[in-house]
């Protein structure tokens, strides 16, 4: 592996193509090439709409979009804009496509490449660095900062300048984000409502927050049709949640992008996982992990974050549901009960309390 020369304030792009989670985890690395090279410049490429979480984000100069289908006109568009115009790119992903922006962008490359063929890839690179399959999102991303000789920093970035005014009540909250993007991740109805019911019973108010498509407001509208809750109704952008999170006493939530942003913004999170392995893609709490995720458990602790899980023999199956499609039921998910999800409820919100002490 060959050391890549750098000029004094050198031009750098982070190629990340894949959807918001994945953008917000790509910021440890963005923070680390930051700090460890202050004289750069540094732009991220993400697709359309992963700008808004980077809102506010002090490392990075200049955000690059692209259409996940682009046309050949948007093709044509980008590659004027980038050709050669960066002194290294970096490409957090070991895809042709990423692989190949990275090539047209870099006068220098340094990027992930599978373990096994692919050959083109190494070579498009000056600094290859080897996926290793198992391993945390986070951590894999940050072998590249090492790759650098850079120093690690750990925490996540998250979009900043916003407010949840209007949206944040006054007195001590929680907030439930029960819609992941597919069902196959959605936790059972019944225990939603349990859940609202016990915070309330804590004496929490109950903040629900939701995405602005029709669908997903009809469905928390039927499930909390009746029920004592602050409905944000997706009138906050990320940085406004990042905001609402940072004051909540607890969140809850499925595996989503709002589940990393809370625990990346410090706040106690609780966090329900079903088909997915946490060992790769659970919520990275402040501070990094002292310990990887352990792929199946009923509830464990990283930081200030609590993962629960319904260890059925077939956890983690690491497949789109018991049916194998988006829209399919998971065991694992509708059998979880509330009882379970309110004991780490219970172990999280003392943590906010004595830090608010």
């Amino acid at each position: 592996m060959s050391k890549i020369e750098l000029p004094e304030r050198p031009r750098i792009l982070v190629v990340t193509l894949r959807r918001l989670g994945d953008v917000l985890l790509a910021t440890p690395l963005v923070r680390t090439v930051r700090r460890g090279l202050p004289g750069a410049s540094l732009d991220m490429l993400v697709f359309a709409g992963g700008e808004r979480i980077l809102r506010g984000n002090p490392d990075v100069d200049q955000v690059l979009t692209m259409p996940e289908r682009p046309s050949l006109a948007d093709t044509m568009r980008l590659i004027a804009r980038i050709l050669r115009r960066y002194d290294l790119a970096i490409c957090t992903q070991s895809g042709d496509r990423p692989t190949f922006t990275t090539w047209l962008a870099g006068r220098r490359r340094l990027g992930l490449v599978p373990p096994t063929g692919g050959q083109w890839k190494r070579w498009a690179h000056d600094l290859a660095v080897v996926a290793e399959p198992g391993g945390h999102r986070v951590s894999e991303l940050l072998r590249l900062a090492d790759a650098l000789g850079l120093r690690r920093m750990p925490d996540l970035v998250c979009p900043e300048g916003g407010s949840a005014t209007g949206v944040a009540p006054t007195a001590p909250y929680a907030v439930l984000h029960p819609n992941p993007m597919y069902h196959y991740k959605r936790w059972n109805d019944a225990g939603w409502r349990a859940l609202a019911r016990g915070l309330a019973a804590r004496g929490l108010a109950v903040v629900v927050t939701q995405g602005r498509d029709p669908d997903e407001g009809a469905y928390v509208d039927r499930l909390f049709a009746g029920e004592r809750v602050v409905r944000e109704g997706g009138r906050l952008d990320w940085a406004g949640l990042t905001a609402l999170l940072k004051g909540a006493a607890v969140y809850i939530g499925p595996d989503t992008s709002v589940t990393h942003l809370a625990a990346g913004s410090g706040c106690p999170t609780v966090a329900l996982y079903g088909p997915t392995s946490p060992t790769l893609v659970g919520p990275w709490p402040v501070g990094g992990l002292d310990q990887p995720w352990a792929s199946a458990g009923r509830m464990q602790r990283r930081g200030n974050v609590w993962l629960v899980q319904n260890p059925l023999p077939c956890l983690p199956c690491e497949q789109l549901g018991c049916d194998r499609h988006l829209d399919s039921r998971s065991q694992c998910l509708d059998e979880l009960g509330a009882d379970q999800v309110l004991a780490a409820v219970d172990q999280a919100v003392p943590v906010q309390a004595a830090a608010i002490v």
